[in-house]
């Protein structure tokens, strides 16, 4: 940042000018968003302090007693990062905190009510407890115990205290008492700014080269200049990779689908949908329009809760058939299934996906949508739904694989044959795309591939227990992570099979819960050509040298070092483009 003259400063070093522009500033701006809380005897903390807010605890120095008030910083409200003139003479661009707004106009808020010596502001932030009850399922539905487990968490138990880590320790034994914290929870020593989320609205100041350059998502040459999207999916499979490729495909395809008089049914399952969703507008419309539309809603979606309880009740209003799952065992598969008359046929049109049905993060994650019309795959996600709908029931599967089905037979036996093969001096390998790798059952299964000669690359962005290079052990496993402009969020396991290779896309990473206790899907490719694509796009993936980092065990993550610069994630656009260029 300073060497591209971008500056972050605090209070201490505002000018004379700046001063007299924050003054303004806070008087026009932030002094009505600003209510101090009085730490009293009678005070509950426990009621007033916000999950996961940054506040000042501000100590009141006074000449007979010491009082103290908490400020929440309203950064919910006002930006965090408030940008402010430079000084004529220089060209820097300036940036203050709004933490450091309020920390140096403290005594605008407090003069004139305590008669005090010194104002010391110090930062801290709690988190509550997460978790909610569900333990009365069965004297009540599961929406309305959803919605009562929210307002639980809004007053749960704080679990952990930031503080910043020069506060008298009086004052931390003041604040865990009133929290009722105790050394069984965490109370951590910390700097002097929280909540990091925060920096992702950090504002574009300084030259265009600091700033990605938009990629603007590519359009599927199959669906451009058609006006019916199943006679392009019934006459071959469709990969779309997002967010290289534009989530409007599906959009317009579930929009066609809602009044095409063609279609009879609609069935979808939502883990995490956007609060403004036009796939939702979409299956209100469909039931409007007659269709049968059945949307399964998972109700306990981690932080997404609130949103989808609203849309469930206007999904049911509108005649939706929503369904939920039992308490405590997620849907995270990414289905839909649209059935269509076609002459004296039933055609089905089936989704399986790595990632949500959610406008936003399309736009930001990468992850596959595979759209087909074959019948081996689409009458198993048939039975996903009827497996939803009556999880009593017995269910078998051939190209899908099914957690908590049938995941972990079929994945302990795909790594089975690699050690068969590896031993026959046959063609091996395993490649895995993953967010998160610690399923211990797993782990000891690929150290097992590893020391019989199977070579495994791995690319794991997020938790990986798995520990490479480890002599006689893990030896011929390679793990990279890419963390660039996109998150990398979707799952893919490759097989070599004797150089036939087997490759899936799943919703699932490997965990356990996800293997276990989830209901997820993984989906063969069957067509050539998709299988193809996906085999360059890893081969892009595992090249990368520019934001892929090794994976050791002494957890440097250092970057690749090659001089051939090769940033996957561009690379990835410019080969999606060609292909759709080509193809014109």
């Amino acid at each position: 940042m300073e060497r591209n003259q971008i500056f972050l400063i605090n209070e201490m070093q505002l000018s004379f000018n700046q001063k007299i522009w924050l003054c303004k500033y806070f008087k026009n701006k932030i002094r009505q968003h600003v209510t101090p809380i009085i730490i009293t005897a009678e005070t509950d903390l426990i009621k007033f302090l916000k999950d996961d807010y940054t506040y000042l605890v501000i100590e009141i120095i006074c000449r007979n007693k010491d009082c103290y008030a908490l400020v929440e910083i309203p950064s919910n409200k006002l930006p965090r990062f408030i940008k402010i003139p430079a000084e004529p003479q220089y060209k820097y661009k300036p940036i203050i905190l709004l933490d450091n707004i309020l920390r140096y106009y403290l005594d605008e808020i407090f003069k004139g009510f305590y008669n005090y010596e010194l104002l010391n502001a110090y930062s801290i932030k709690i988190t509550r407890d997460a978790k909610y009850d569900l333990s009365s399922a069965m004297e009540s539905s599961i929406l309305e115990l959803m919605s009562s487990s929210l307002k639980q968490r809004l007053t749960s138990d704080p679990v952990r205290l930031l503080y910043q880590h020069d506060m008298p320790i009086k004052l931390v034994e003041l604040l865990c008492q009133k929290l009722s914290i105790t050394n069984f929870d965490s109370v951590m020593p910390s700097g002097r700014y929280h909540n990091f989320k925060d920096f992702i609205k950090f504002p574009n100041v300084g030259n265009n080269n600091l700033i990605n350059y938009h990629l603007q998502p590519v359009r599927h040459i199959g669906f451009e200049g058609c006006h019916n999207y199943f006679d392009v999916i019934r006459n071959c499979d469709v990969l779309l990779y997002y967010p290289y490729y534009t989530f409007e495909h599906i959009l317009e395809l579930l929009q066609q689908a809602s009044f095409d008089p063609n279609v009879l049914a609609i069935k979808i399952n939502i883990y995490r949908i956007a609060k403004y969703s036009r796939i939702m507008d979409s299956m209100i419309h469909a039931a409007y329009n007659g269709k049968k539309v059945t949307v399964v809603v998972e109700l306990q979606a981690r932080f997404n809760e609130e949103i989808n309880i609203y849309w469930s009740k206007r999904l049911t209003e509108a005649g939706v058939n929503v369904i939920f799952s039992t308490p405590g065992f997620k849907i995270h598969a990414k289905l839909f299934l649209i059935s269509r008359q076609e002459g004296n046929l039933i055609m089905r049109y089936g989704h399986i996906g790595t990632g949500n049905f959610n406008e936003k993060t399309a736009r930001i994650y990468t992850d596959y949508s595979l759209l087909t019309a074959d019948s081996r795959i689409t009458n198993e996600v048939r039975r996903v739904f009827n497996f939803i709908e009556n999880p009593y029931l017995p269910v078998t599967f051939q190209y899908l694989i099914v957690s908590p089905q049938n995941s972990r037979r079929v994945l302990y036996k795909l790594i089975d044959d690699e050690i068969a093969n590896a031993k026959q001096k046959l063609p091996s390998g395993i490649t895995l795309k993953l967010n998160n790798l610690v399923d211990k059952g797993l782990i000891n299964k690929l150290y097992k591939a590893s020391s019989c000669g199977v070579k495994i690359d791995l690319l794991v962005r997020s938790m990986c227990s798995l520990i490479p290079n480890i002599p006689g052990i893990s030896d011929n496993i390679r793990i990279i992570s890419i963390v660039d402009r996109y998150l990398e969020h979707d799952r893919v396991y490759m097989f070599e099979n004797r150089g036939d290779k087997k490759i899936y896309l799943s919703s699932a990473d490997w965990m356990t819960r996800n293997i276990d206790y989830r209901i997820e899907v993984a989906v063969t490719i069957l067509d050539p050509d998709v299988k193809k694509r996906i085999i360059n796009i890893l081969s892009i993936q595992l090249n990368d040298t520019v934001k892929a980092r090794i994976i050791d065990k002494e957890l440097s993550n250092s970057y690749v070092k090659c001089k051939n610069q090769l940033r996957s994630q561009l690379t990835i656009y410019n080969y999606v483009k060609n292909i759709e260029k080509y193809h014109k």
